[in-house]
Protein backbone atom coordinates (compact mmCIF):
# COMPACT_ATOMS: atom_id res chain seq x y z
CA UNK A 1 0.00 0.00 0.00
CA UNK A 2 1.14 3.59 -0.78
CA UNK A 3 2.35 5.62 2.11
CA UNK A 4 -0.53 8.19 2.86
CA UNK A 5 0.66 11.05 4.74
CA UNK A 6 -1.15 12.50 7.87
CA UNK A 7 -1.54 16.12 8.46
CA UNK A 8 2.25 16.31 10.34
CA UNK A 9 3.89 14.25 7.46
CA UNK A 10 2.27 16.31 4.64
CA UNK A 11 3.95 19.34 6.30
CA UNK A 12 7.20 17.75 6.94
CA UNK A 13 7.11 17.02 2.90
CA UNK A 14 6.21 20.27 2.20
CA UNK A 15 9.27 21.54 4.48
CA UNK A 16 11.02 18.64 2.43
CA UNK A 17 10.28 20.01 -1.10
CA UNK A 18 10.86 23.30 0.59
CA UNK A 19 14.87 23.04 1.29
CA UNK A 20 15.30 21.27 -1.70
CA UNK A 21 14.14 24.50 -3.63
CA UNK A 22 16.65 26.52 -1.84
CA UNK A 23 19.47 23.73 -2.62
CA UNK A 24 19.77 21.90 0.55
CA UNK A 25 20.38 18.12 -0.11
CA UNK A 26 18.48 15.92 2.37
CA UNK A 27 19.99 13.05 2.40
CA UNK A 28 23.59 13.74 2.17
CA UNK A 29 26.05 10.65 1.83
CA UNK A 30 28.75 11.78 3.96
CA UNK A 31 28.66 12.79 7.59
CA UNK A 32 31.96 14.20 9.26
CA UNK A 33 32.19 13.79 13.01
CA UNK A 34 35.20 14.03 14.87
CA UNK A 35 33.50 13.66 18.33
CA UNK A 36 30.56 12.08 20.09
CA UNK A 37 28.37 14.70 22.09
CA UNK A 38 30.09 13.52 25.45
CA UNK A 39 33.62 13.63 24.26
CA UNK A 40 32.79 17.05 22.83
CA UNK A 41 31.72 18.29 26.24
CA UNK A 42 34.92 16.08 28.01
CA UNK A 43 37.42 17.86 25.16
CA UNK A 44 36.26 21.10 26.20
CA UNK A 45 36.27 19.99 29.97
CA UNK A 46 39.90 18.67 29.80
CA UNK A 47 41.47 21.50 27.21
CA UNK A 48 43.66 24.19 28.52
CA UNK A 49 42.62 27.75 29.20
CA UNK A 50 41.60 30.19 26.82
CA UNK A 51 42.88 27.03 24.00
CA UNK A 52 39.82 26.72 21.60
CA UNK A 53 38.37 23.21 21.29
CA UNK A 54 36.93 23.11 17.27
CA UNK A 55 34.74 20.07 17.07
CA UNK A 56 32.25 18.68 14.51
CA UNK A 57 29.16 17.02 15.86
CA UNK A 58 26.03 14.57 14.72
CA UNK A 59 22.56 14.18 15.82
CA UNK A 60 18.63 13.73 16.44
CA UNK A 61 17.54 17.30 17.01
CA UNK A 62 15.80 16.68 20.10
CA UNK A 63 14.75 20.40 20.78
CA UNK A 64 14.51 23.81 19.54
CA UNK A 65 14.29 27.26 21.21
CA UNK A 66 14.21 30.11 18.60
CA UNK A 67 15.44 34.08 20.08
CA UNK A 68 15.29 35.84 17.05
CA UNK A 69 19.07 36.19 15.70
CA UNK A 70 19.93 33.48 18.49
CA UNK A 71 18.93 29.63 18.12
CA UNK A 72 19.44 26.61 20.27
CA UNK A 73 19.17 23.26 20.02
CA UNK A 74 19.91 20.47 21.53
CA UNK A 75 21.28 17.44 19.56
CA UNK A 76 21.18 13.93 20.67
CA UNK A 77 23.95 10.83 19.51
CA UNK A 78 24.28 7.65 21.50
CA UNK A 79 26.79 8.98 23.96
CA UNK A 80 24.14 11.91 25.00
CA UNK A 81 22.59 15.13 24.28
CA UNK A 82 24.82 18.33 23.50
CA UNK A 83 23.71 22.19 22.65
CA UNK A 84 24.26 23.68 19.95
CA UNK A 85 24.39 27.71 20.09
CA UNK A 86 23.62 29.26 17.03
CA UNK A 87 24.05 33.02 15.78
CA UNK A 88 23.01 34.62 11.92
CA UNK A 89 26.16 36.28 12.18
CA UNK A 90 28.09 33.12 12.75
CA UNK A 91 26.38 30.73 10.49
CA UNK A 92 24.94 32.98 7.69
CA UNK A 93 21.61 34.39 6.97
CA UNK A 94 21.19 31.57 4.26
CA UNK A 95 21.71 28.74 7.21
CA UNK A 96 19.96 30.55 9.92
CA UNK A 97 16.83 30.67 7.49
CA UNK A 98 16.54 27.00 7.46
CA UNK A 99 16.25 27.21 11.55
CA UNK A 100 14.36 30.24 11.73
CA UNK A 101 11.64 28.92 9.30
CA UNK A 102 11.50 26.04 10.62
CA UNK A 103 12.59 24.09 7.98
CA UNK A 104 14.96 22.17 10.28
CA UNK A 105 13.23 20.99 13.48
CA UNK A 106 13.08 18.37 15.78
CA UNK A 107 14.04 14.97 14.67
CA UNK A 108 16.03 15.62 11.91
CA UNK A 109 19.52 14.79 11.41
CA UNK A 110 21.75 17.27 11.61
CA UNK A 111 25.93 17.87 11.41
CA UNK A 112 27.47 21.31 13.79
CA UNK A 113 30.86 22.34 13.04
CA UNK A 114 32.09 25.14 15.89
CA UNK A 115 33.83 26.26 18.76
CA UNK A 116 32.95 24.81 22.63
CA UNK A 117 31.95 27.26 24.62
CA UNK A 118 29.82 27.75 27.78
CA UNK A 119 26.55 29.85 27.74
CA UNK A 120 25.63 32.39 29.90
CA UNK A 121 23.23 29.88 32.06
CA UNK A 122 26.91 27.96 32.39
CA UNK A 123 25.63 25.17 29.84
CA UNK A 124 28.57 23.36 27.77
CA UNK A 125 27.64 24.14 23.81
CA UNK A 126 28.73 24.56 20.21
CA UNK A 127 28.85 27.87 19.01
CA UNK A 128 28.41 26.92 15.56
CA UNK A 129 29.55 28.05 12.78
CA UNK A 130 28.45 25.40 9.47
CA UNK A 131 24.68 23.65 10.25
CA UNK A 132 24.66 20.82 7.47
CA UNK A 133 21.16 18.62 7.60
CA UNK A 134 22.13 15.05 7.16
CA UNK A 135 18.36 13.29 7.38
CA UNK A 136 15.08 14.63 7.05
CA UNK A 137 12.54 12.88 9.18
CA UNK A 138 9.06 12.94 7.19
CA UNK A 139 7.01 11.41 10.36
CA UNK A 140 7.21 12.72 13.72
CA UNK A 141 8.25 10.99 16.52
CA UNK A 142 5.93 9.46 19.15
CA UNK A 143 5.74 11.97 22.19
CA UNK A 144 6.57 10.67 24.85
CA UNK A 145 6.26 12.43 28.63
CA UNK A 146 7.37 11.09 31.70
CA UNK A 147 6.50 12.17 35.54
CA UNK A 148 8.15 11.55 38.65
CA UNK A 149 6.11 10.48 41.79
CA UNK A 150 7.11 10.93 45.00
CA UNK A 151 8.38 7.87 45.74
CA UNK A 152 10.31 7.88 42.91
CA UNK A 153 8.06 5.72 40.77
CA UNK A 154 8.14 7.03 36.88
CA UNK A 155 4.76 7.36 35.15
CA UNK A 156 5.39 7.36 31.30
CA UNK A 157 2.51 8.82 29.44
CA UNK A 158 1.42 10.26 25.79
CA UNK A 159 1.51 8.85 22.36
CA UNK A 160 3.84 6.10 22.56
CA UNK A 161 2.94 4.51 26.03
CA UNK A 162 0.93 1.63 24.20
CA UNK A 163 3.01 -1.27 24.82
CA UNK A 164 1.93 -3.26 21.61
CA UNK A 165 2.85 -0.12 19.28
CA UNK A 166 6.26 0.11 21.12
CA UNK A 167 7.04 -3.57 20.26
CA UNK A 168 5.79 -3.42 16.86
CA UNK A 169 8.07 0.05 16.21
CA UNK A 170 10.80 -0.74 18.35
CA UNK A 171 12.84 1.66 15.85
CA UNK A 172 10.75 4.47 17.23
CA UNK A 173 10.83 2.96 20.64
CA UNK A 174 14.19 2.98 21.51
CA UNK A 175 14.19 6.44 19.55
CA UNK A 176 12.41 8.14 22.27
CA UNK A 177 12.82 5.90 25.13
CA UNK A 178 16.14 6.16 26.97
CA UNK A 179 15.33 3.66 29.17
CA UNK A 180 14.27 0.80 26.72
CA UNK A 181 17.93 1.76 25.22
CA UNK A 182 19.60 0.75 28.45
CA UNK A 183 18.05 -2.40 28.90
CA UNK A 184 19.34 -3.34 25.61
CA UNK A 185 22.80 -2.55 26.90
CA UNK A 186 22.32 -4.01 29.92
CA UNK A 187 21.71 -7.63 27.17
CA UNK A 188 24.77 -6.35 25.89
CA UNK A 189 26.60 -7.09 28.49
CA UNK A 190 25.57 -9.87 29.58
CA UNK A 191 26.52 -11.60 27.04
CA UNK A 192 29.92 -10.19 26.56
CA UNK A 193 29.98 -11.26 30.72
CA UNK A 194 28.89 -14.79 29.67
CA UNK A 195 31.69 -15.04 26.99
CA UNK A 196 33.99 -13.34 29.15
CA UNK A 197 33.18 -16.13 32.29
CA UNK A 198 33.67 -19.43 30.20
CA UNK A 199 36.62 -18.04 28.25
CA UNK A 200 38.21 -18.19 31.58
CA UNK A 201 37.20 -21.06 32.49
CA UNK A 202 38.64 -22.62 29.55
CA UNK A 203 35.48 -23.16 27.47
CA UNK A 204 35.91 -23.21 23.28
CA UNK A 205 33.16 -20.80 21.76
CA UNK A 206 31.57 -22.76 18.98
CA UNK A 207 28.60 -22.66 16.01
CA UNK A 208 26.59 -25.24 15.37
CA UNK A 209 23.94 -26.21 12.54
CA UNK A 210 20.50 -23.90 13.03
CA UNK A 211 18.70 -26.20 9.73
CA UNK A 212 19.05 -29.69 11.54
CA UNK A 213 17.54 -33.09 9.63
CA UNK A 214 16.72 -34.28 13.32
CA UNK A 215 15.49 -31.83 15.81
CA UNK A 216 16.63 -33.24 19.19
CA UNK A 217 18.07 -32.10 23.06
CA UNK A 218 14.96 -30.66 24.24
CA UNK A 219 11.20 -31.37 24.59
CA UNK A 220 9.13 -29.07 22.43
CA UNK A 221 7.72 -28.61 19.22
CA UNK A 222 9.82 -27.70 16.21
CA UNK A 223 9.72 -25.13 13.06
CA UNK A 224 9.82 -27.52 10.19
CA UNK A 225 10.90 -26.05 6.65
CA UNK A 226 12.23 -27.35 3.61
CA UNK A 227 15.47 -27.44 0.87
CA UNK A 228 14.63 -27.27 -2.53
CA UNK A 229 17.84 -28.13 -4.07
CA UNK A 230 18.62 -31.27 -1.58
CA UNK A 231 13.97 -31.73 -1.82
CA UNK A 232 14.92 -32.38 2.32
CA UNK A 233 12.76 -31.58 5.31
CA UNK A 234 15.13 -30.04 8.07
CA UNK A 235 13.96 -28.48 11.39
CA UNK A 236 14.71 -25.14 13.05
CA UNK A 237 16.80 -26.39 15.97
CA UNK A 238 15.26 -26.74 19.62
CA UNK A 239 18.83 -27.02 21.14
CA UNK A 240 22.24 -27.25 20.20
CA UNK A 241 22.71 -30.30 22.96
CA UNK A 242 23.07 -33.62 20.59
CA UNK A 243 25.56 -31.42 18.47
CA UNK A 244 27.91 -29.81 21.10
CA UNK A 245 28.45 -33.24 23.15
CA UNK A 246 29.48 -34.38 19.26
CA UNK A 247 32.45 -32.17 20.45
CA UNK A 248 33.45 -33.61 23.02
CA UNK A 249 33.76 -36.63 21.03
CA UNK A 250 35.51 -34.91 18.82
CA UNK A 251 38.72 -34.45 21.57
CA UNK A 252 37.38 -30.80 22.86
CA UNK A 253 37.19 -30.69 26.45
CA UNK A 254 34.77 -27.83 27.07
CA UNK A 255 32.50 -26.33 24.46
CA UNK A 256 30.02 -23.72 24.47
CA UNK A 257 27.34 -22.00 22.02
CA UNK A 258 25.21 -18.42 22.49
CA UNK A 259 22.75 -18.53 19.84
CA UNK A 260 18.79 -18.83 18.68
CA UNK A 261 16.55 -21.20 19.46
CA UNK A 262 13.48 -21.74 17.84
CA UNK A 263 10.27 -23.83 19.57
CA UNK A 264 7.05 -23.70 18.14
CA UNK A 265 4.92 -23.58 20.98
CA UNK A 266 3.11 -21.08 22.90
CA UNK A 267 4.07 -17.20 24.33
CA UNK A 268 3.80 -15.97 27.06
CA UNK A 269 5.18 -13.33 29.67
CA UNK A 270 8.56 -15.56 29.18
CA UNK A 271 8.58 -17.51 26.04
CA UNK A 272 9.03 -16.45 22.48
CA UNK A 273 9.15 -18.86 19.53
CA UNK A 274 12.68 -17.86 18.95
CA UNK A 275 15.20 -17.10 21.91
CA UNK A 276 18.58 -16.56 23.27
CA UNK A 277 20.26 -20.01 24.80
CA UNK A 278 23.26 -20.23 25.95
CA UNK A 279 24.45 -24.11 26.12
CA UNK A 280 27.92 -25.54 27.48
CA UNK A 281 29.72 -28.88 27.94
CA UNK A 282 32.45 -29.58 29.92
CA UNK A 283 34.07 -33.20 30.02
CA UNK A 284 35.21 -35.00 33.34
CA UNK A 285 32.66 -33.03 35.70
CA UNK A 286 29.14 -34.05 37.14
CA UNK A 287 25.86 -32.20 37.34
CA UNK A 288 27.72 -30.77 40.87
CA UNK A 289 30.08 -29.48 38.74
CA UNK A 290 28.02 -27.27 36.36
CA UNK A 291 25.74 -26.19 39.83
CA UNK A 292 29.47 -24.80 40.67
CA UNK A 293 29.93 -23.59 37.05
CA UNK A 294 26.31 -22.06 36.99
CA UNK A 295 25.76 -20.15 40.39
CA UNK A 296 29.34 -18.75 39.78
CA UNK A 297 28.50 -17.34 36.29
CA UNK A 298 25.38 -16.10 37.29
CA UNK A 299 27.00 -14.38 39.96
CA UNK A 300 29.83 -12.72 38.29
CA UNK A 301 27.39 -11.74 34.89
CA UNK A 302 25.30 -10.07 37.63
CA UNK A 303 28.31 -8.07 39.04
CA UNK A 304 29.46 -7.42 35.60
CA UNK A 305 26.40 -5.78 34.38
CA UNK A 306 24.45 -4.28 37.76
CA UNK A 307 27.39 -4.00 39.83
CA UNK A 308 27.07 -6.53 42.46
CA UNK A 309 24.83 -9.97 43.37
CA UNK A 310 22.08 -8.41 45.47
CA UNK A 311 19.59 -7.11 42.91
CA UNK A 312 16.02 -6.13 42.77
CA UNK A 313 13.55 -8.04 40.87
CA UNK A 314 10.11 -6.69 40.60
CA UNK A 315 10.05 -5.25 43.90
CA UNK A 316 11.82 -8.66 45.62
CA UNK A 317 15.11 -8.62 46.59
CA UNK A 318 16.79 -11.40 45.54
CA UNK A 319 20.78 -12.45 46.50
CA UNK A 320 22.64 -14.50 43.67
CA UNK A 321 25.57 -15.39 45.88
CA UNK A 322 26.73 -18.40 45.75
CA UNK A 323 26.04 -21.18 47.56
CA UNK A 324 23.06 -21.46 45.87
CA UNK A 325 20.22 -23.80 47.92
CA UNK A 326 19.79 -27.18 46.56
CA UNK A 327 16.49 -29.82 47.42
CA UNK A 328 15.71 -32.85 45.09
CA UNK A 329 12.47 -32.44 43.39
CA UNK A 330 10.64 -35.26 45.32
CA UNK A 331 11.24 -33.48 48.58
CA UNK A 332 10.00 -29.68 46.88
CA UNK A 333 6.99 -31.36 45.35
CA UNK A 334 6.10 -33.35 48.48
CA UNK A 335 6.66 -30.06 50.72
CA UNK A 336 4.53 -27.56 48.94
CA UNK A 337 1.82 -30.03 47.27
CA UNK A 338 1.66 -32.66 49.95
CA UNK A 339 1.59 -35.31 47.52
CA UNK A 340 4.70 -37.90 47.10
CA UNK A 341 4.98 -38.64 43.55
CA UNK A 342 6.76 -41.92 44.49
CA UNK A 343 3.53 -43.12 45.82
CA UNK A 344 2.06 -42.96 42.90
CA UNK A 345 3.98 -45.04 40.01
CA UNK A 346 1.77 -44.63 37.22
CA UNK A 347 -0.23 -41.95 35.25
CA UNK A 348 -3.55 -43.05 36.66
CA UNK A 349 -2.86 -43.53 40.05
CA UNK A 350 -0.79 -39.57 40.00
CA UNK A 351 -3.64 -38.37 37.95
CA UNK A 352 -6.48 -39.56 41.21
CA UNK A 353 -4.10 -38.23 43.73
CA UNK A 354 -3.57 -34.52 42.23
CA UNK A 355 -7.51 -34.24 41.04
CA UNK A 356 -7.82 -34.31 45.02
CA UNK A 357 -6.27 -30.97 45.06
CA UNK A 358 -7.64 -29.95 41.40
CA UNK A 359 -10.54 -31.58 40.26
CA UNK A 360 -10.50 -29.28 36.94
CA UNK A 361 -7.30 -31.05 35.91
CA UNK A 362 -6.49 -31.82 32.34
CA UNK A 363 -6.86 -35.99 31.58
CA UNK A 364 -5.05 -38.23 30.39
CA UNK A 365 -1.50 -36.74 30.92
CA UNK A 366 1.50 -38.77 30.80
CA UNK A 367 3.54 -39.58 34.60
CA UNK A 368 5.79 -37.19 33.21
CA UNK A 369 3.86 -33.96 32.86
CA UNK A 370 1.89 -34.68 35.74
CA UNK A 371 5.23 -34.39 37.81
CA UNK A 372 6.16 -31.69 35.72
CA UNK A 373 2.69 -29.85 36.66
CA UNK A 374 3.10 -30.77 40.88
CA UNK A 375 6.46 -29.03 40.33
CA UNK A 376 5.20 -25.52 38.06
CA UNK A 377 1.64 -25.14 39.76
CA UNK A 378 3.34 -25.83 44.06
CA UNK A 379 6.59 -25.00 43.48
CA UNK A 380 8.41 -23.03 40.85
CA UNK A 381 6.26 -19.81 41.79
CA UNK A 382 7.79 -19.90 45.58
CA UNK A 383 11.45 -20.36 44.12
CA UNK A 384 12.25 -16.75 44.67
CA UNK A 385 15.83 -16.82 45.81
CA UNK A 386 18.05 -19.12 43.45
CA UNK A 387 17.41 -22.74 43.95
CA UNK A 388 18.86 -25.82 42.15
CA UNK A 389 15.70 -28.17 42.23
CA UNK A 390 17.88 -31.66 41.51
CA UNK A 391 17.07 -35.12 41.33
CA UNK A 392 14.85 -35.68 38.43
CA UNK A 393 12.58 -38.68 37.19
CA UNK A 394 14.56 -41.03 34.37
CA UNK A 395 11.15 -40.80 31.86
CA UNK A 396 11.45 -37.19 31.98
CA UNK A 397 15.48 -36.93 31.45
CA UNK A 398 16.22 -38.67 28.41
CA UNK A 399 19.98 -37.68 28.53
CA UNK A 400 21.09 -37.93 32.43
CA UNK A 401 22.41 -40.37 33.98
CA UNK A 402 21.65 -42.57 36.60
CA UNK A 403 21.74 -41.56 40.76
CA UNK A 404 23.74 -43.73 42.74
CA UNK A 405 20.62 -43.95 45.04
CA UNK A 406 18.08 -45.84 43.16
CA UNK A 407 16.87 -46.54 39.21
CA UNK A 408 14.21 -44.22 38.93
CA UNK A 409 16.13 -40.94 39.17
CA UNK A 410 18.41 -39.52 37.48
CA UNK A 411 21.18 -36.76 37.60
CA UNK A 412 19.63 -33.46 36.14
CA UNK A 413 19.05 -30.26 37.92
CA UNK A 414 16.74 -27.30 36.91
CA UNK A 415 17.41 -23.88 38.81
CA UNK A 416 14.91 -21.12 39.43
CA UNK A 417 15.22 -17.50 40.39
CA UNK A 418 12.31 -15.15 41.40
CA UNK A 419 9.87 -18.40 40.33
CA UNK A 420 11.15 -18.58 37.17
CA UNK A 421 12.96 -21.56 35.79
CA UNK A 422 16.17 -20.50 34.58
CA UNK A 423 18.38 -23.27 33.35
CA UNK A 424 17.91 -27.20 33.26
CA UNK A 425 21.41 -29.08 33.78
CA UNK A 426 22.29 -32.67 33.30
CA UNK A 427 25.46 -35.49 34.18
CA UNK A 428 24.99 -36.30 30.61
CA UNK A 429 24.62 -39.80 29.48
CA UNK A 430 27.36 -41.29 27.82
CA UNK A 431 26.87 -44.60 27.37
CA UNK A 432 25.18 -45.33 23.97
CA UNK A 433 23.34 -48.39 24.60
CA UNK A 434 21.99 -46.98 27.22
CA UNK A 435 21.00 -43.76 25.21
CA UNK A 436 19.72 -45.48 22.54
CA UNK A 437 17.31 -47.93 25.09
CA UNK A 438 16.36 -44.39 25.98
CA UNK A 439 15.32 -42.85 22.60
CA UNK A 440 13.59 -45.99 21.91
CA UNK A 441 11.66 -45.99 25.54
CA UNK A 442 10.41 -42.34 24.68
CA UNK A 443 8.76 -43.54 21.26
CA UNK A 444 7.22 -46.00 22.82
CA UNK A 445 5.92 -43.28 26.24
CA UNK A 446 4.65 -40.51 23.77
CA UNK A 447 2.77 -40.20 20.47
CA UNK A 448 4.21 -39.47 17.23
CA UNK A 449 3.06 -35.48 17.40
CA UNK A 450 3.72 -35.20 21.40
CA UNK A 451 5.94 -32.28 22.24
CA UNK A 452 7.75 -34.39 24.91
CA UNK A 453 8.72 -37.09 22.17
CA UNK A 454 12.68 -37.45 21.30
CA UNK A 455 13.09 -38.80 17.98
CA UNK A 456 15.96 -40.53 17.30
CA UNK A 457 18.81 -39.76 15.82
CA UNK A 458 21.53 -42.66 14.84
CA UNK A 459 24.34 -40.34 14.29
CA UNK A 460 24.50 -39.13 17.34
CA UNK A 461 24.11 -42.66 19.14
CA UNK A 462 27.17 -43.33 16.22
CA UNK A 463 29.24 -40.38 17.51
CA UNK A 464 28.62 -41.84 20.98
CA UNK A 465 29.83 -45.08 20.25
CA UNK A 466 33.28 -43.85 19.29
CA UNK A 467 33.69 -42.72 22.78
CA UNK A 468 32.53 -39.75 24.62
CA UNK A 469 33.88 -38.54 28.20
CA UNK A 470 32.12 -38.37 31.27
CA UNK A 471 30.50 -34.76 31.29
CA UNK A 472 28.17 -32.12 32.68
CA UNK A 473 25.75 -29.85 30.14
CA UNK A 474 23.95 -26.98 30.79
CA UNK A 475 21.38 -24.69 29.01
CA UNK A 476 19.55 -21.16 29.99
CA UNK A 477 17.13 -18.96 28.37
CA UNK A 478 19.49 -16.00 28.14
CA UNK A 479 16.23 -13.84 27.91
CA UNK A 480 14.89 -14.72 31.42
CA UNK A 481 18.44 -13.55 32.55
CA UNK A 482 18.39 -10.40 31.05
CA UNK A 483 14.53 -9.95 32.47
CA UNK A 484 15.93 -10.76 35.64
CA UNK A 485 18.75 -8.03 35.69
CA UNK A 486 16.89 -5.45 33.81
CA UNK A 487 13.81 -5.92 36.29
CA UNK A 488 11.44 -6.57 33.67
CA UNK A 489 8.49 -8.62 33.94
CA UNK A 490 7.93 -9.46 30.04
CA UNK A 491 10.46 -11.34 27.97
CA UNK A 492 8.99 -9.47 25.20
CA UNK A 493 10.79 -5.70 27.01
CA UNK A 494 14.38 -7.66 26.67
CA UNK A 495 13.62 -8.75 22.84
CA UNK A 496 14.27 -6.00 20.49
CA UNK A 497 11.86 -7.60 17.85
CA UNK A 498 9.48 -9.93 19.81
CA UNK A 499 7.14 -12.04 17.53
CA UNK A 500 3.21 -10.81 17.16
CA UNK A 501 0.40 -11.57 15.80
CA UNK A 502 -0.54 -10.22 12.71
CA UNK A 503 -1.76 -6.34 13.10
CA UNK A 504 -5.89 -6.36 11.89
Amino acid sequence: MTWQPNKLEQERLDKARELQKRGVELYPRRAARTHTAVQAIEAYQTAEANTPVQVTVTGRIRRVNLKGKVSFMHIEDESGRVQLFIRINTVGEETYSLVKDKLIDVDDFVQATGTMMQTKTGEISVEVQELTLLSKSLSPLPVVKQQVLDDGTIIEYGEFSDVESRYRQRYADLAVNLTVREIFRKRSRTLKAIRQFLDDEGFLEVETPILQPIYGGAAARPFTTYHNQLDQTLFLRISFELYLKRLLVGGYDAVYEIGRDFRNEGVSFKHNPEFTQIEFYKAYIDYNGVMDLTERMVAFVAQQVTGGTTITYQNQVIDLTPPWKRITLRDAIKQESGIDYMDHPTAEALETAIRTKEPQLKPGQTWGKLVDHLLSKYVEPKLIQPTFIIDYPRDISPFAKRVDYDDFHVERFEFFIAGMEMGNAFTELNDPLDQEQRFLDMKKLYADDDDEATPLDEDYLRAMRYGMPPNGGFGMGVDRLVMLLTDQRSIREVLLYPHLRDQK
